[in-house]
């Protein structure tokens, strides 16, 4: 995982609501045993419509979903993570998120930011009206700016979430960081508790 002190990009308008990781990234993307290759299958189903936000060529190349409350609700999955992050974006600003789906961003780098639905709108009107709006995510001030429109709100994280994207620590990353104390332990464990 890479470290994340400072976020810079375009946004894009996501006004939808309850959005589940099933319509993130449909079950039939479950199958595939690599890693990569997710972000063809990012809200593949709405991609079909033309009109899908995400199909509009003024939004191309932006790095920030701002979507609506309720984002990431249904199954845990972390393809949906991985989709989102594979497709180019490194935050999703939403008012809510299942806290299983939150849990899952912050695991994997991608910056779950949660804002209140007032901030959201503003955003969306925002980038509606200029797509090239830029957007930074302060994740050291845990604060949202939009300059253009004068916008500066904070949003919460948990200090170890905050933790892991500042230093870049992924669950491995923390494990590591307690090597000195695992090899110690295991140096004066028994030998006959590793058989």
């Amino acid at each position: 995982m890479k470290s994340v002190q400072i976020l810079t990009g375009n946004g894009i308008p996501l006004r939808r609501s309850d959005v589940d990781t099933d319509q993130i990234i449909p079950a039939d993307w479950l199958k595939r045993v690599e890693r990569t290759g997710f972000e063809a299958g990012l809200f593949s189903t709405w991609r079909d419509d033309r009109s899908f936000v995400l199909n509009d060529e003024r939004y191309a190349g932006a790095s920030i979903l701002v979507a609506g409350p309720s984002f990431g609700v249904g199954s845990s999955r972390e393809h949906a993570v991985w989709a989102i992050q594979q497709y180019g974006f490194d935050a999703v600003i939403a008012p809510s998120f299942s806290d299983i789906f939150r849990n899952n961003c912050t695991k994997n780098g991608l910056a779950p930011v949660a804002l209140p639905i007032e901030a959201v709108e503003k955003i969306w009107a925002a980038i509606e009206a200029d797509p090239k709006t830029n957007i930074v995510v302060d994740m050291e001030r845990l604060i949202v700016e939009v300059p253009s429109i004068g916008l500066t709100e904070s949003f919460p994280m948990e200090p170890q979430n905050q933790h892991r994207f500042l230093n870049g620590l992924d669950d491995i990353g923390i494990t590591l960081t307690h090597a000195d104390q695992i090899t110690n332990f295991e140096s004066s464990r028994p030998t006959w508790l590793s058989k």
